[in-house]
């Protein structure tokens, strides 16, 4: 199985992007994980430059996600929601022909210095992925609190933490078989 990680967050120390790099050697046997390509390489939505024709990095972006067999959503809370620049790459997305957001099996994770590990930007992300059609994994979810203290050096150490994502994308597992399960027996 191949699942690729949409990563909301640009800093270079981001959290977020410690939680997704940790993400491979969590998963269950027989999952690999990549990384897409940065948010911050696509440029700001304007009807007019999709009139002209897709940006290559929207393109490129779009199809590895149709070609993966779920999607994993990292993502930093600014003011109370996402960032724009996952915000922007989400509406970009949205515009492509194949949609590849639609029926994907997709899973959110979150991580914040605050005590609320970013509840309230997955709380709006969600919103967001009614719009595309999603198929969203609902619980357990990971918001991971506190986060200063669960990274060092650009991995997240905690063993606590790593073990709560990992039965995460263990349940992932599941809904990713079932969800194939499902597409397999309408064909």
């Amino acid at each position: 199985m191949n699942w690729v990680v949409l990563v909301g967050s640009v800093r270079k120390g981001s959290f977020n992007a410690a939680l997704a790099r940790a993400l491979g050697g969590l998963a269950p046997d027989g999952v690999s994980i990549e990384i897409l390509p940065s948010v911050a390489e696509m440029p700001i939505y304007d009807g007019d430059i999709e009139a002209a024709g897709f940006p290559g990095q929207v393109s490129a972006v779009g199809a590895r996600i149709l070609a993966a067999d779920a999607l994993i959503i990292v993502t930093a809370e600014y003011n109370y929601s996402i960032p724009g620049g996952l915000k922007n790459a989400l509406d970009w997305l949205s515009r492509l022909k194949e949609r590849p957001l639609k029926g994907k099996p997709t899973l959110i994770q979150s991580a914040s210095p605050s005590t609320m590990g970013g509840a309230r930007a997955q709380y709006h992300l969600r919103q967001v992925l009614v719009a595309l059609d999603a198929l969203v994994m609902n619980v357990p979810e990971v918001m991971v609190a506190q986060a200063h203290t669960k990274v060092a050096d650009g991995a997240l150490t905690d063993p606590a933490t790593r073990d709560f994502v990992a039965g995460q994308l263990s349940a992932f597992h599941a809904f990713v078989r079932k969800a194939k399960a499902g597409e397999a027996a309408e064909a």
